[in-house]
């Protein structure tokens, strides 16, 4: 019989899909989408000896990280069962929500109606209005912007209102005030993020910063994270998390700058926390590696989260549960778009008491993580998701 773990910590690898799902064309994706298949072919092989250990390998071939017949750790490929590639869509379904109604997506750009109403109600008239990345928008808007003051309003093929300016010419406490306005008037237009997007910088040298703030439409009530709450068993988010969830379930947030400093802060509040779930978003493996399609800076932030897990298994200790696992893929090798790929996500369970682990197979749901917790911490059901609790001893 398994025995709970009074401290869990979710890790999220924003991005770290391991292979195509079979609709992935439904969604624009080949199916030769595979996020760490692909970017450890386009580096010539991970060097992660403790995410191999516990059985990274196992979920897709990985140059550098053959399976195994013996994971250190407990192994279970997870399909997604909602309608979506985006961040809140994968996290919801983590922790218990299917969308079964994808988040509207404006392509090529957001409607005059949507536009005039944002203008009327922020006083800002605004620049772009265009499908665009992120970083080639402020090349191109930039100097007017700097110029006019008009904010970068921009979107992707997700379902996100973007809008970036200037710390020097809009404060971001300005920024993030006429962003919860925005989100606000799209609630009726189904849009599933507006985002926040200080830069900083000159002409050439724009650098955004990580001011960047997300205001999500709400989940519907009876997550694993509002079951948690209901029980007084404490949830911690660090990084976007609270954000993701527009607060609901996550009732602590602690603002990270990266995957650095989101992996320094989820160990000194693992230090101090007896009992409960620190959720933690590693943002940089999707906004600055897979976004911008780079395998290398990819493979390097793996090899940072490989180096740190020794340290987090300690801070958990044996009562503790390590859960690894993505919301989507963005496969920094594909170049048709800069967008997130559909793709199975791994999961990874890891602690000082296990002896040894196993590959559990595949499951039709994220939401395999969240019933597993919903029984190790003794709260009701989720609506969907597998649990495989009994399994992990």
């Amino acid at each position: 019989m398994t025995r709970p773990f009074d401290k869990v910590c979710i890790l999220v690898l924003d991005g770290a899909g391991v292979g195509a799902l079979p609709d992935c064309a439904a969604f624009g994706d080949p199916p030769t989408v595979n996020t760490l298949g692909n970017c450890a072919r386009a580096v010539g092989g991970l060097n992660v000896p403790n995410l191999q250990a516990l059985g990274l390998g196992n979920f897709t071939a990985m140059a550098g990280v053959p399976p195994t017949a013996t994971p250190g750790g407990f192994v279970l490929k997870m399909a997604e069962l909602s309608r979506g590639k985006d961040t809140p869509t994968g996290h919801w379904e983590m922790v218990g929500v299917e969308t079964t109604e994808p988040f509207a997506v404006y392509n090529p750009r957001f409607p005059d109606a949507i536009i005039a109403e944002f203008t009327a109600k922020t006083g800002y008239e605004v620049l772009g209005n265009v499908v665009a990345s992120g970083t080639a928008i402020l090349d191109e808007l930039g100097p007017e912007h700097l110029r006019t003051g008009k904010p970068i309003v921009y979107t992707s093929a997700d379902s996100v209102f973007q809008i970036a300016a200037h710390e020097s010419i809009i404060p971001v406490a300005e920024l993030h005030r006429i962003c919860l306005i925005a989100r606000g008037l799209l609630d009726k237009y189904r849009v599933g993020r507006v985002i926040a997007r200080p830069f900083i910088g000159a002409p050439g040298k724009w650098q955004r910063t990580y001011n960047r703030k997300d205001f999500a439409m709400p989940p519907p009530p009876g997550t694993l994270l509002d079951k948690l709450g209901a029980a007084g068993i404490p949830v911690v988010g660090v990084g976007k998390i609270q954000d993701i969830f527009a607060e609901c379930g996550v009732p602590e947030s602690i603002h990270s700058e990266g995957n650095t400093d989101g992996l320094r802060l989820t160990l000194e509040r693992l230090a101090s926390l007896d009992r409960g779930l620190i959720f933690t978003n590693l943002v940089d493996f999707d906004a600055l590696y897979g976004h911008r399609r780079n395998p290398r800076g990819f493979a390097d932030a793996l090899v940072e989260v490989d180096a740190a897990i020794p340290a987090l298994l300690d801070a958990l200790g044996e009562d503790g549960l390590l859960c690894m696992t993505a919301d989507h893929g963005n496969d920094p090798t594909y170049q048709a778009s800069t967008d997130h790929t559909r793709e199975y996500v791994p999961l990874l369970l890891a602690s000082r008491r296990f002896a040894t682990g196993r590959d559990l197979g595949q499951t039709a749901s994220f939401a395999a993580l969240g019933q597993t917790l919903a029984h190790n911490f003794a709260v009701p059901a989720l609506a969907i998701g597998a649990d495989f609790f009994p399994q992990i001893h």
